[in-house]
C-alpha cells in the first residue's frame, strides 16, 4: 500500500469543521490503496482512528494577545474573540473592538493565524518522510499546510496534491486591505506553483482558481459525510414539529426571517398552535436570532441551546422533524457548500433551506430528493405548509432522499475520487524525480 502524508492543521478532536475533510480521507482512503499518515500539530487528546499520526510541536502567533486579553491559550482565537465582544456587551458589526480585531489579523495572521506551525510541521515532516517512503501528500485545512506542504516538496520531491474547503485570496469574503490582499495573491501563485494538482470542494469556485493557476490541474471533490454517521436505523422523531439548525450562524450573512415570518403567519391563521412548534438553535448564541424572533413574536417558540458537543447535534439532527440551512445572502457565494449540509444528509431527515440564491445547495437538493430549496417567503410558506399537513396527517414529516444519490456525498465517495487524483499526480511527478 502506498503512503500518503495528510498534513492539516485541524484534526480531532480538534472541533473545527475544517478538520472533517482530511478525517474523512485518512479513514477511507485504505479501501483505495493508500495508507495515511496524518502530520498535525500535538493534539489535546488522541482519538482512536486506527492510522498514523505524527504530532508536531507548535508555537502559537497569538499566545501573547491571548494572555492580554484573558482567552484561553489552548483553543483557537477567533471564536473566543466572539464570546469575548458578547461578554462586553458589544451588537454592532462595525465597532471599535472589530477594528482592532482585523487589524491584529491584518498585521500578525499572514497568511493565517496558524503561521507559527510552518517550522516545527516542516522539521518534523522531513525527519519523517527520511525513515519512511511517502508516495504523496495532500495539504489541507489552512494556507500554513499549503506552505508546509510546498517547502517539504522543494526539499524532497514527493508528489503534492493542495487541497482546499473555500478559496484562498479569491474568497468573496476576504477581510483584509487591498495591499495585503496583492500580496497574498502573490504569495498563493508562488506556494501553489510547486503543487502537482489543486482541488477544491465546489465546481462553482473551480473556475476561479483555474483563472488565478493558470495551467494547473484543477478538480472538484466536494465535502462529504461520514456513512459510520447516517441515521440508520432511524431515530425516534420529536413530538412535536421541530425544526432544528446546528452551528454557528453569521449575522449580515445569512438570516432566518423569512422562515419566521412564514411560522408567525401559519401560527395567527390557526394552521398549528404555537405550542406544537419549536424552532431550535444549537450553536453559539446570537442576539441577533432572539431579536428576529421576538419582532415577531416567536419569543416562545425559537429557542436557543447554545453549543453542545458534536454527538449531540447529530442526536438533535436525527431526531427533528426538519433541518434547517441558512443560505448565504451573496450571490457571488453560489459555489459554498457549508459542512453542515452533508451532516444533514447523514441525518436522513428532511431539509429546509432558507433564502439566498439558486446555488451548489439548491442543485444537491434537487439532485438527491434530500429536502426543498425555498429563496423567497412564497416558497418557504409552501414548503412549511406541506410539511404541516403531513406532520399533522401522518405524526410526522418523511424523508424522501434517494440513498444511491446521496451516497455520492459520502467520505468513501470522496476517498474513492481522491485516490484517482493522487494516482494521477504520483504518475505527473516521476520525471521531476528522475
Amino acid at each position: 500500500m502506498k503512503k500518503v502524508l495528510i498534513i492539516t492543521y485541524h484534526f480531532p478532536p480538534n472541533r473545527s469543521p475544517a478538520g472533517l475533510r482530511p478525517t474523512g480521507l485518512a479513514k477511507y482512503l485504505p479501501e483505495y490503496g493508500w495508507e495515511p499518515v496524518v502530520l498535525t500539530p500535538r493534539l489535546p487528546g488522541r482519538m482512536p482512528l486506527g492510522f498514523k499520526i505524527v504530532e508536531t510541536p507548535y508555537r502559537d502567533t497569538f499566545r501573547l494577545p491571548k494572555i492580554i486579553l484573558g482567552v484561553d491559550a489552548q483553543q483557537d482565537m477567533m471564536p473566543q474573540l466572539a464570546q469575548l465582544k458578547k461578554k462586553l456587551h458589544i451588537r454592532s458589526e462595525r465597532s471599535f473592538f472589530d477594528y482592532l480585531m482585523v487589524t491584529l489579523g491584518e498585521v500578525t495572521a499572514y497568511p493565517d493565524a496558524r503561521k507559527g506551525w510552518r517550522v516545527p510541521a516542516v522539521k518534523t515532516g522531513t525527519s519523517y518522510v527520511r525513515q519512511e517512503p511517502v508516495e504523496a501528500m495532500i495539504s489541507t485545512s489552512c494556507y500554513t499546510s499549503h506552505i508546509v506542504a510546498a517547502d517539504l516538496k522543494r526539499l524532497h520531491g514527493i508528489a503534492w496534491v493542495a487541497d482546499f474547503q473555500d478559496l484562498w485570496t479569491l474568497n468573496h469574503y476576504y477581510p483584509y486591505s487591498r495591499l495585503r490582499k496583492w500580496l497574498e495573491t502573490r504569495l498563493e501563485v508562488q506556494t501553489l506553483a510547486g503543487s502537482d494538482a489543486l482541488v477544491i470542494a465546489s465546481e462553482h469556485t473551480a473556475g476561479k482558481m483555474r483563472e488565478l493557476h493558470k495551467g494547473k490541474s484543477v478538480r472538484t471533490i466536494t465535502n462529504a459525510f461520514d456513512p459510520a454517521d447516517i441515521n440508520n436505523p432511524p431515530a425516534a422523531l420529536t413530538k412535536k414539529f421541530t425544526i432544528t439548525y446546528t452551528g454557528n450562524t453569521f449575522s449580515g450573512r445569512q438570516s432566518p426571517t423569512l422562515l419566521f415570518i412564514a411560522l408567525a403567519g401559519l401560527i395567527a391563521e390557526g394552521a398549528i398552535e404555537a405550542g406544537r412548534v419549536e424552532v431550535r438553535f444549537y450553536g453559539a448564541e446570537a442576539g441577533w436570532i432572539q431579536k428576529e424572533a421576538e419582532r415577531y413574536g416567536l419569543e416562545n417558540v425559537v429557542r436557543q441551546f447554545g453549543t453542545v458537543p458534536r454527538e449531540e447535534a447529530l442526536e438533535k439532527q436525527r431526531e427533528s422533524q426538519v433541518l434547517l440551512m441558512l443560505k448565504w445572502n451573496d450571490p457571488t457565494e453560489k459555489g459554498i457548500y457549508s459542512s453542515k449540509v452533508f451532516e444533514y444528509l447523514a441525518a436522513r431527515r428532511p431539509i429546509l433551506a432558507v433564502g439566498g440564491y439558486p446555488d451548489a445547495v439548491s442543485d444537491l437538493l434537487n439532485e438527491t430528493g434530500a429536502g426543498v430549496d425555498a429563496s423567497t417567503k412564497d416558497d418557504v410558506l409552501r414548503a412549511l405548509k406541506q410539511m404541516l399537513d403531513e406532520y399533522r396527517r401522518e405524526g410526522g414529516v418523511a424523508y424522501r432522499g434517494e440513498p444511491s444519490k446521496v451516497d455520492r456525498y459520502s467520505f468513501r465517495e470522496m476517498a474513492r475520487r481522491y485516490a484517482e487524483v493522487l494516482g494521477h499526480a504520483t504518475q505527473q511527478n516521476r520525471p521531476a524525480n528522475g
